[in-house]
């Protein structure tokens, strides 16, 4: 698990619109990465779909995480909606860092 956080902060983190200039995290105690939250559902999810598309890979994703979030509601995320949402704004690149960490390239 080690390797794939400390990729995920090199590479997601530090480009996070919710991030200093030098990558910390400016989110408060009231607010939530769901990134972070939910990143072993995160990695579980990417290497048990046997999906090679993202779009199949985000359907799975909102099933089985996006379902458990409090932003959710009735099937509709305000997050989401907003364009607020880490987990759904940096889930390509996401899933990119988990492909190459499990080849060896990061």
């Amino acid at each position: 698990m080690d390797k794939y956080l400390k990729a995920l902060k090199q590479n997601v983190c530090s480009i996070c619109v919710d991030s200093s200039e030098k990558g910390a995290c400016t989110l408060n105690d009231k607010e939530t990465c769901a990134v972070e939250l939910y990143f072993p559902q995160i990695i579980d999810v990417v290497h048990k779909t046997k999906a090679e598309k993202l779009f199949d890979l985000q359907k799975e994703l909102r099933e089985t995480i996006c379902t458990q979030c409090r932003a959710q509601e009735a099937g509709n995320c305000y997050l989401r909606e907003d364009a607020n949402c880490s987990l759904d704004r940096y889930f390509p690149l996401i899933v990119e860092i988990i492909r190459k960490v499990d080849a060896g390239k990061l």
